[in-house]
This record gives C-alpha cells, structure tokens and sequence, in this order.
C-alpha cells in the first residue's frame, strides 16, 4: 500500500503562530486563562500569564502555617472579597476578625468550615469548587490521596475559582497535577519563595519577597494556645451563615460535616 504523505505546511510563522496552543518547556506558557495578580511584581513576572491563575489547583506548601502564607495572598483577597466571597477549609487555628477588619475585608464575606473528618473537608472543597459559590478557596490538608488530588484538580478546571491548596513542606518530593507548585519559607521581613513547578522554565535561586506590613499588622488567624472566644466563635458563625450561601454549603459553617465517603 503506498504510503501517503502530507504535503501542508504551518502558516507563515510556523509554531510562533500558535503560541496560544503550544508551549515551549523553555519558555514561560501564556494563553487565555484569567488570573488575578499577586500583588508583587517580582512574584507576577515568575508566575504564568503575570498572577494567580483562577481554575487551577495552587500547592503552597511550608513548613507550619503562619510565616505569611496569608499576607501573600492579601491582595487577592482584596480584588475579590468586596465580590465574592472567601472560604476557608479546615484552617489550623481560629480566623482572626478583627485582623481581617483591619484588612479592609468585609467579615460577611468570609466563609469559615470546620469539618470532623479530612473526608468531609475533602467533600466540602468540592462542593464550593463544583457550585461556583465563592471567588476563593483555601483548603489546608495534610495527607491527600493522588486521587483526591486529580478530582479538586479537574472541580477547579471546571470553575472560576482561585485555589489555593496549603500542604506541608515535605510534600514537595510529592507528585501532583497541580500546574503551580511553590515552596514557601520565612525569611527576613518577608517570605523566601521556591517555584517547584511552573508551565515555564526551571528556576533554581528563590524569590525573596519583602512585606513591608509584616512585623506590625496582626496575623489573621489566632494563634492555638487557648479557646477562642465566645464572641469571637459567634461572629464567624453568624457571618457565615447570614451570607448568600449555596444550598448544600449552608449546614456546612462553623458546624460538623454531614459525613461522605470520598475515594
């Protein structure tokens, strides 16, 4: 049988013409996905498209929270609280109102879960990823599945949402579908930040990001030694809750989980 073939050749550019369908590993990748930036040019200009990717699953990963994971993502919070609201799942300490306040967030818009089981958090990330009910997503979990991470990987494929996976360090010897993987680090006056991966180039030397607000702003979380306070556990759960939440997330506030069995 002869063989057949293809006499066509690429348009005038060649694979320059479709820089939108192909990426180089040398270069950094670009196309039609949203982001919303940083806030930090030196960080913009290392990240795809210039900022946080919406859809798209983030790894942040460190040592133990509260080295300014939070502060980093201070001025995305900004660009969306006054829009959408921000959910966070399973934090590792009581969210700080008065510091969020300071921030110029409003509190109504904040969404705090607290789930028994990582199974139920599990469900409840997807669930806020799959009903497109929040412009943001922070979920802290220690142990997860490839599994788990290939499905919050397609929910937030399939919305608009920024998400933001926060794991520990270890776990970036870890394999992972995330598209953004960074390593963060304290650092004087700011964080060291570790690109692990990227759809772009190899970066070996950190990025040191200097936040000037550091040692004067109030932290945004409490810190663990003792109860939170009555007023403190009222006020979240009665934002929470008086907010235009989804259907199946209204149960979920400040309160146990319905339990579901996730693979």
């Amino acid at each position: 049988m002869p063989t057949l073939v293809s006499t066509a050749r690429p348009p005038d550019g060649g694979l320059s013409s479709l820089s939108h369908a192909v990426w180089r590993a040398d270069q950094m990748a670009s196309g039609h996905c949203a982001v919303t930036a940083t806030g930090y040019s030196l960080l913009d200009k290392e990240l795809p498209n210039g900022g946080w990717p919406k859809g798209s699953l983030i790894e942040l990963m460190m040592e133990q929270p509260g080295i300014g994971e939070i502060r980093l993502l201070r001025s995305a919070f900004s660009a969306i609280a006054g829009k959408r609201r921000i959910a966070l799942v399973q934090p590792p300490h009581l969210p700080h109102v008065s510091a969020w306040a300071n921030w110029g967030l409003p509190i109504d818009s904040l969404l705090w879960i607290q789930a028994a089981r990582s199974a139920d958090a599990l469900w409840s990330a997807e669930q806020i990823l799959n009903n497109g009910s929040c412009g943001a997503l922070l979920f802290w979990q220690s142990h997860l599945r490839t599994e788990s991470l290939r499905r919050l990987h397609l929910a937030a494929q399939g919305s608009d949402t920024l998400f933001w996976l926060m794991r520990p360090l270890a776990c970036m010897r870890d394999a992972s579908p995330a598209p953004l993987r960074l390593a963060l680090r304290p650092a004087a006056e700011g964080l060291q930040i570790q690109i692990v991966k990227r759809r772009g180039p190899l970066r070996d030397d950190p990025i040191l990001l200097r936040m000037n607000d550091m040692p004067a702003a109030p932290h945004p979380f409490n810190a663990p030694q003792g109860a939170p306070s009555r007023h403190q556990a009222g006020a979240l759960a009665e934002n929470a809750v008086q907010a235009p939440a989804a259907a199946s997330l209204v149960g979920v506030m400040a309160a146990e989980v319905p339990a579901h069995r996730v693979n």
